[in-house]
Order: C-alpha cells, then structure tokens, then sequence
C-alpha cells in the first residue's frame, strides 16, 4: 500500500504524519534527528513526502530529504488551508497540519520537481536580499521627502549606507552569475530579447528556472500571468490572473513597460490590443505573457532573440 507523508515545519521542531496507517510523532531539526528521520522515511519508502513552503525554515528539511533520495514536494500552502477547509477541518495544530499535509499528498498527488541546489539556492539567496535592499531604499527615500531636520542627516546616512551594499551585493551577483558557464549562457539568451536588462534576467534565472522546460501555458499559470475564466451560465466575467510567483512578476511587468517600447514584436501586440479598446492595463499584462512566452521559446530552442525572430 502507498504510503504518504506530511512534514509540518516550525523553527526548531517537526511534526511527522503518514498517511494512511495515521502515524504521527514529532522530532528536532538537529543533525542527528534530521538524519534518524530521513532512515525511517526510507525504511517507509513513501510514495510521496509533502512540505509547506514557511519563508525557508522548510528547506534545510527539504534538502535533507531530497539528497537521500526520497520524493519531497514543497507546496503553497494557501493550497493546503484550502483543501482543509473543503475537509471542514478548522482547528490548526502542528500534528493535524502534518496529518492534513499526508492527506493532501494522497488525494492531490502533487507532482515531484527536482529541488533547488545548493549553488541555485545561494544566488536566489542574493536575488532576495537585492529586492529587499531595493524596497528599504524607497521606504527611506521617501521618507526623507518629508523628513525634519534633526532626522535628515542619519537618513541620508542610512541611505548612503544602503546603495553601497547595493552596488556590492550587484557585484557580487553577477560575479555568480559569470562563475557559471550555463548562467552565463542563459542569461545572454534572456539579454538577447529587447527590454529584458540584467537584473530581470539573473532574477528568472534564480525564480524561474523552469523557464524553457514547460510549456507557454504552464510557465505562465506558474508567474501568474494566465487568466482564469470566471464564467457562470450565461455570464461571461472579466479573465483576471491571480497566484503565481509575484517576487518575478514584478521584475517582468516592469521588463514589459521597456519591451512596450523597445521591443517591436511586444509594442506591436500591445499596440494592437489598444486600438481595439483593450483597457492598457489589460494590454499591458497581455503583453506580459506575450514577453513570458517568447523568453520561454528563447530558452527552449536555445538561439537568441535576432536568430529567432529572422
């Protein structure tokens, strides 16, 4: 019989449950129970192991798990708290997350990607911490619009301070990127298509790596840039997209804003979209999956964009 198991991940402890002999037990993120777990979860062979995403206390778990060869799955756990709720379970404890996370491995049978490795894993690492920077400059920067006097000189400060570790952690990132020959590869692909700069592209090499391995659809269902149908009857609602992983999303819709200009398939497209009444707003997140789909037809056939579009 399959076996399924969930993982529930706090700081420090784990709650484990299988499904369906309903065993539960709960262990550390030590070394040494970290290992004991990963033989008992052999010795249990499950066809499935199945993780919240919690901010990245669950990936130390999950890369312990996947290196032994075990089939882990990290999830959205906006999909979990779904699927509960549809089971009418309410209550929320460590023991019965990890008790709903082996169930919806069984019912939903979530596909098992290959994880993130190590060397993928520090440069989203920086990819992070760049976009963090980025957003505490702003909040600074507008702060000191308004800011009075005694508290101007130590913002400057903090804002000086703040574009220096800015310009380091760029360098520092495309130092990654030119240590490696296949980002280097990649990364001039996604440069060859016009509106896509450097920092867009080392971000969909970190966030999006399974860009040019999926298909137009599913790659797009995956950023978030798909409409969704929102029919009933004879009511046909407005398509709006939702989900997906905003942390590219905004790299790209800005990336689209350049395109919509500088690139003549997208600005043709999003120009068209305009003159039939399309709202820009509309035509502009069209022209984002438009830009998604050709970035993904880049990588896929491995050419850059002049060899492509001839």
């Amino acid at each position: 019989m399959d076996c399924y198991v969930g993982i529930d991940v706090a700081k420090a402890s784990l709650a484990v449950a299988s499904w369906p002999d309903d065993t539960q037990w709960t262990t550390t993120q030590s070394e040494a129970d970290l290992s004991a777990l990963v033989a008992r979860l052999q010795q249990r062979a499950p066809r499935v192991i199945v993780l919240e995403a919690t901010g990245g206390y669950e990936a130390v778990v999950a890369g312990q798990l996947a290196a032994a060869g075990l089939p882990v799955v990290v999830v959205n756990p906006r999909q979990v708290r779904a699927f509960a709720d549809a089971l009418g379970q309410r209550a929320k404890t460590d023991p019965l997350d990890a008790r709903v996370l082996a169930l919806f491995g069984a019912r939903v049978q979530p596909p098992v990607r290959v994880l993130a490795d190590a060397a993928t894993q520090d440069l989203l690492a920086q990819i992070t911490r760049r976009r963090q920077l980025v957003e505490m400059l702003g909040a600074e920067r507008n702060r000191l619009a308004l800011a009075r006097r005694p508290v101007r000189k130590p913002l400057q400060a903090h804002i000086t301070w703040l574009e220096r570790q800015l310009t380091t952690l760029d360098a520092d990132i495309a130092a990654t990127i030119h240590a490696s020959p296949v980002w280097q590869a990649r990364e001039d692909l996604l440069r060859s298509v016009p509106g896509i700069g450097p920092q867009t592209a080392r971000a969909l090499i970190a966030q999006l790596p399974e860009l040019g391995h999926l298909s137009h659809r599913a790659v797009a269902a995956l950023v978030g840039v798909a409409p969704f149908a929102c029919d009933s009857g004879r009511r046909r609602g407005i398509r709006t997209i939702r989900g997906g992983r905003c942390a590219i999303r905004a790299p790209l819709y800005m990336a689209t804003l350049t395109a919509t200009r500088y690139n003549p398939r997208i600005a043709a497209f999003y120009q068209r979209l305009v003159a039939v009444g399309k709202p820009k707003k509309v035509a502009l997140i069209a022209a984002m999956h438009k830009l998604l789909t050709v970035l993904n037809s880049v990588v896929r056939h491995n050419r850059p964009w002049d060899a492509q579009s001839a």
